[in-house]
């Protein structure tokens, strides 16, 4: 006599297989940019945590160090006292230094500010020399590289590490791009979720909201950033000025008034020149003095004097001349007007303008670019650019805290697991998206060169149970 099958045998009834945008394994668009979101946070944060700290201070470079420094940076300026002329501080610099090398001088950019000479020691080390403009005595000196902004260019540029310092933050800036899509992706479709969170845990999602809304003001400024900065990084700014060269144009200019005898480009001229030549200038050649050596010898003053007569802004940095066939490189820096950057080298024999090379001169690229210098350094549109600079470096630092915060919320406890969120990449069945992945990495080859490396370990470590567990791999 055959029974019933038992409950405990009955066969399930047969359930329809999950659509691939609802399998909870994650082959859906959502979980799989949530997951991209997730491998960007683990390169971004830790890079744009230390660029949005580091920027912020340079940013504010010009009120920390008259505070830390303000004996050496802070002048009092006697009522009716008239400055002692450029010609007689450098004499007073070359009379307490007489080892050293000065090559250049910047002008006080307020009556309570120093002069700033620049020399070189003979050990090759460069040194900032402060003289009081209105006595003409030396105040004392600093290395350039170890003030507190000083510190904060080196991080910001390739964090003291050299070359793959300088890798690794065009790596993380590569991957903001990814942070900065997949961020508004999930921003406007996971309104829903977030809605639910709110009704279940209004503690874990006050801090989801806050990530979100912080990430959606702070996405479109991230990317503006990234573009911005790219031109300074060793892979994607050297390749993109070599396309450039090849089609006629350049990130920087050519200084077509100085090619007749060159002697070294402007950057090479001056040593630590960071935020004193214009970026477009640093690869503009640098002429030889052409007159009578027997005419009157031209001084500092003198071509302050021209650069003046040229409309050069002020505070103007003037290069000494290298030899004795050298120029006078006066540059006016124009701080927060990029269209009025110009810099005039003057015959150090008569005092006459060699030649003259500004921003009309500059190719449409590095018009371009030089405006998008000025933008990311926060100092195009004055007071509007600093205070939206500042309050999106603060924001910047807010979605580093927040972001791993809610990492740390929502991970399993005591499961071995990252709490990555699963989910894969749809690429195959998605055209869009595939195109728009191997755009991204060719036009970025470091972030090309990482995708590989990311999609290769995981077909790897899918093979093993553990790691598909720890990882949150689906099969």
């Amino acid at each position: 006599m055959l029974k019933d099958p038992t409950p405990d045998t009955a066969p399930e009834p047969s359930r329809p297989a999950p659509s691939p945008a609802r399998d909870r394994r994650g082959t859906g668009l959502f979980r799989a940019f949530w997951r991209w979101h997730f491998y960007a946070s683990v390169v971004v944060i830790p890079t744009v945590f230390v660029l949005a700290v580091t920027g912020l201070v340079y940013l504010f470079r010009f009120q920390i160090e008259p505070v830390v420094h303000a004996d050496l940076l802070r002048v009092s300026a006697p009522a009716g006292a008239t400055p002692v002329t450029y010609e007689e501080q450098l004499e007073a610099v070359r009379r307490a230094r007489p080892a050293d090398t000065v090559v250049s001088m910047t002008e006080p950019a307020a009556p309570d500010q120093s002069t700033r000479f620049t020399v070189t020691t003979p050990d090759e080390a460069t040194r900032d020399v402060f003289v009081d403009p209105y006595s003409g005595s030396v105040l004392g000196s600093l290395d350039p590289d170890t003030t507190i902004s000083g510190t904060a260019v080196r991080l910001h540029a390739d964090l003291m590490a050299g070359p793959v310092g300088d890798l690794f933050l065009e790596l993380g800036a590569c991957w903001a791009i990814v942070m900065a899509v997949t961020g508004y992706y999930l921003f406007f479709r996971g309104r829903r979720a977030r809605l639910r969170l709110r009704r279940k845990d209004p503690a874990a999602a006050r801090l989801r909201s806050t990530h979100a809304w912080t990430g959606f003001f702070v996405g479109a400024g991230l990317l503006t950033l990234v573009v911005s900065g790219l031109p300074w990084t060793g892979v994607w700014g050297a390749q993109a000025q070599k396309l450039a060269a090849a089609t006629g144009t350049s990130f920087w200019g050519e200084d077509h008034g100085a090619l007749s005898d060159p002697t070294s480009t402007l950057d090479e001229s001056l040593p630590h020149s960071h935020g004193v030549i214009p970026w477009a200038q640093e690869k503009s050649s640098v002429p030889r003095s052409t007159g009578d050596p027997a005419r009157s010898v031209a001084n500092v003053d003198t071509a302050v004097t021209v650069g003046e007569q040229r409309g050069l802004a002020h505070p103007m940095t003037v290069v000494l001349p290298s030899d004795d066939t050298g120029v006078y490189s006066a540059i006016g820096y124009a701080f927060d007007d990029p269209g009025a950057e110009r810099t005039v080298h003057v015959d150090r024999y008569g005092g006459t303008a060699v030649s003259e090379y500004g921003y009309d001169d500059y190719s449409p690229l590095a018009k371009t670019v030089s405006h998008g210098i000025a933008l990311h350094e926060g100092r195009h549109f004055g007071v509007v650019n600093m205070t939206l600079t500042t309050l999106f470096c603060l924001a910047v630092i807010a979605s580093c805290v927040t972001g791993p915060a809610m990492w740390w919320r929502r991970r399993p406890a005591r499961s071995g697991s990252l709490g990555a969120p699963r989910g894969r990449m749809p690429v195959a069945t998605s055209p869009v998206l595939a195109v728009v992945l191997v755009l991204l990495c060719v036009v970025l080859p470091v972030f090309g060169a990482s995708v590989v490396v990311v999609l290769v370990a995981e077909r790897l470590l899918r093979r093993s149970a553990r790691a598909r567990r720890v990882l949150a791999l689906t099969p």
